[in-house]
């Protein structure tokens, strides 16, 4: 899969859950969309694209979601 896809779908989901009011149970549910939603290779994919500096591609939330659960997403 493109990686542009897979930037723009964790932001999608990261859209999402920045309407949640509670910021952690926010970062939380976002990272386990990712974890139950997605294949393990496009999890691999996007978690290589930010080691190689893409991490400014997605929002906020989604950024912070994937630093503060990476153990969850790897």
């Amino acid at each position: 899969m493109h990686i542009e896809a897979l930037v723009r779908m964790a932001n999608q989901i990261g859209s999402f859950f920045e309407a949640m009011p509670d910021r952690p149970e926010a970062l939380e549910g976002a990272a386990q969309h990712i974890k139950r939603f997605w294949e393990p290779r496009m999890r691999r994919e996007l978690l290589a694209h930010i080691d190689h500096g893409g991490e400014g591609e997605l929002n906020g939330l989604m950024a912070e979601a994937i630093r503060t659960h990476r153990a969850l997403l790897a």
